[in-house]
């Protein structure tokens, strides 16, 4: 039950794709795929069906509905080029994260640390407070915390400190 719900973000943020940005039918998918993200991990515990297939289900479905939605909202926000490279950055120390994992354990390595959640939080959270908060200034934090994230990522896999 678990990974059908974790595999309906996957579907969510592909129909997204699809959708006009911040129309409803975006948010509607948007709102309900941030909401799969936010009970899969109980539901899995709940039922006793947890384990790394639905981690790893997981972060794919995770990493899908980011691009998903940057590919959504990146066009239409008015960020600057230093946060762009910003992004391109962290896209690539994820990277170097997951090839770490793949050449250290020899298999994809999912690390569900305190600041990736955060990270994903706030990404979450990034589009619906663009009318409260300025764009520049939301993206400055979210960029910031998932730097952190990612470095700290990064030394969790090198250091063998992963579950």
């Amino acid at each position: 039950m678990a990974n059908i719900i974790t595999g309906s973000r996957i579907l969510l943020s592909i129909i997204m794709c699809f959708s006009r940005v911040f129309s409803p039918d975006f948010y509607i998918c948007y709102l309900l795929a941030g909401f799969t993200d936010m009970i899969d991990g109980s539901v899995a515990r709940k039922l006793g069906t947890a384990d790394r297939f639905g981690q790893r289900l997981d972060t794919v479905a995770d990493m899908v509905f980011v691009v998903a939605a940057a590919f959504k909202i990146l066009p239409v926000i008015d960020i600057t080029g230093e946060i762009i490279i910003w992004i391109g950055i962290i896209a690539l120390i994820k990277l170097v994260n997951i090839l770490s994992g793949i050449v250290m354990y020899k298999k994809f390595v999912a690390v569900h640390s305190s600041a990736n959640k955060l990270t994903g939080a706030l990404l979450f959270v990034f589009p619906l407070s663009i009318t409260i908060v300025s764009t520049q200034c939301g993206a400055i934090i979210v960029c910031a915390v998932a730097t952190f994230a990612a470095v700290q990522e990064g030394h969790l896999i090198r250091t063998k400190q992963i579950e």
